[in-house]
């Protein structure tokens, strides 16, 4: 029988998150691979999965990337190594009958390095078994945690990297319900843009929502800008 490779999405960082499916299939892999933004870093998927299941006995495959958001032919030759490295090692655990599951943090499908990884295996094997495993994303445990919709009716949603945004008004003006991931580089120009549109009594800050420290403030005139941090959103809710 071939092996597969599960893509399990390991939610925002409360190991009760994680789908029973997703506990079981954890449980029965032999092999973890654990994508890392530093070599020397640990691994908050990791870290969720360890407090959900016995890690003892598991092959830990540790994949480095190197989050740096530039475009440099040096850069993407360098990314195209480390994925072409993990891709090979990856291929070597398959090839032997060994099944392998790739956590990341909320789900695979949602701004995930996982299709990276996706592409180039079926590139080099168009027949591999790959299963992939939903998981409870930042932006839906975000609004829960919030206590808002996102969406109802006919009301149109946007999801939006922050740091990418040139036309923040266009979509502001277009969307009902506008959510921004990753907003604590930029939070600055943000609240300009929405003090403009007379929204930012519309809006809720959130950080490191299912995690140790969770946050939430209703009045994101009064933050700290000091203690923002990479597991931010803003959503805004007309």
């Amino acid at each position: 029988m071939s092996a597969t490779l599960y893509a399990i999405g390991v939610g925002p960082g409360d190991p009760e998150l994680l789908t029973l499916k997703s506990v079981r299939i954890l449980k029965e892999v032999p092999c973890i691979c654990v994508p890392k933004g530093r070599e020397e870093g640990s691994s908050l998927a990791l870290d969720i999965v360890s407090k959900a299941i016995d890690l003892k006995n598991k092959e830990i495959l540790q994949a480095h990337f190197p989050m740096k958001k530039t475009k440099s032919p040096e850069h993407i030759y360098s990314l195209d190594a480390k994925w072409h490295e993990t891709v090979k090692i990856i291929l070597s655990r398959l090839n032997k009958g060994l099944n392998i599951a790739f956590i990341t943090i909320g789900d695979p499908t949602i701004y995930s390095t996982f299709f990276y990884l996706y592409d180039r295996l079926l590139e080099l094997k168009p027949d591999l078994k790959i299963s992939i495993l939903p998981g409870i994303s930042s932006i839906n445990a975000s609004a829960s945690s919030a206590a808002i919709s996102l969406g109802l009716a006919d009301e149109k949603i946007a999801i939006i990297p922050a740091t990418y945004t040139d036309n923040l008004k266009d979509i502001m003006n277009t969307f009902d319900t506008i959510v921004l991931m990753k907003v604590h580089k930029v939070l600055d120009k943000i609240i300009s843009i929405l003090n403009e549109l007379n929204l930012i009594d519309k809006s809720i800050y959130i950080s490191n929502v299912g995690m140790k420290g969770e946050y939430i403030c209703r009045d994101i005139r009064k933050l700290n800008k000091d203690e923002l941090n990479y597991f931010s959103i803003l959503i805004v809710k007309k």
